[in-house]
């Protein structure tokens, strides 16, 4: 069967940016959304779940009427500590409570309640989890972005080629690889130290998954274009690589990522 090339340019640019806004609205480091009525005042409010260490987290609500009030309860994620309970002030038309700063890794559990006469209204039904990580350049995390989305789209577009058994499928599962080895083994692991102060947290070292799985896709790759070097009517194993890093994009970024066990006093990896 043809198929015109820019049809499946076109097909590839459509599955990548459903791809991109799936990884964006999952994970552990998006914020808790969500919406409530008080007093006849709906109130919008998102709960973070990410923050750069260095200085405290401030946890925002938007609230403009003065008689509602909030409080937020907190105590760092794995540890004995005891429940903090800290009064959130106003500023302006937000109520706002201040998260202590915690180190790279490190974790805070939270709960927001807001307070109006004689309510105590929870906002999230799940202690909130927040993640501290170290701040990364801007000139190490474009790249890196960059190259991933790349390597995503040219994975798509030589799935389609290998598919429709276009010709074409060998220089582009070159360029994949190269995307991918660029964006995940090479400025991958230095956004990892920066932000959590390891080049690698995956395995045999730690259980990361989002090393484990850049990992496991880059080795695919390699030997679905080691396959095609051999023979360039080799498909299988190029549909194989461009399922699995789909997939790989598909599990949330972040899961099962670095942070630091209280309990222990040692980071969990």
């Amino acid at each position: 069967m043809k198929v015109n090339s820019l049809i499946l340019w076109i097909l590839t640019i459509v599955l990548t940016l459903g791809t991109y806004a799936y990884q964006r609205r999952t994970g552990p480091t998006k914020p808790v959304r969500g919406k409530i009525e008080i007093a006849g005042e709906q109130i919008k409010y998102k709960l973070i779940r990410t923050h750069v260490t260095g200085s405290d987290a401030a946890i925002r609500i938007q609230v403009s009427n003065p008689g509602i009030n909030g409080i937020v309860k907190y105590r760092r994620y794995k540890s004995y500590d005891s429940w903090t309970e800290t009064q959130m002030i106003r500023e302006g038309g937000e109520l706002v409570a201040y998260l202590p700063n915690q180190p790279a890794a490190g974790k805070i559990m939270y709960d927001v309640v807001l307070q109006y006469i004689d309510q105590n209204i929870q906002l999230n039904d799940e202690n909130v989890i927040i993640r501290f990580k170290g701040a990364v350049p801007d000139g190490i995390l474009v790249p890196h972005i960059l190259f991933m989305i790349f390597a995503i789209i040219f994975s798509i577009r030589t799935g389609l080629e290998a598919l429709f058994k276009r010709p074409k499928t060998y220089i582009l599962a070159w360029f994949t690889v190269v995307f991918l080895t660029l964006g995940g083994a090479v400025f991958g692991p230095i956004v990892q130290k920066y932000a959590f102060g390891a080049y690698w947290t995956g395995w045999p070292l730690g259980t990361d998954l989002t090393d484990n799985k850049t990992a496991l896709a880059l080795i695919i790759w390699i030997i679905a274009l080691i396959r095609l070097h051999k023979n360039r009517q080799e498909r299988t194993w190029v549909l194989i690589a461009t399922v699995v890093l789909l997939l790989v994009y598909l599990i949330p970024h972040s899961m099962l990522g670095s942070e630091i066990d209280h309990t222990t006093g040692v980071s969990v990896e």
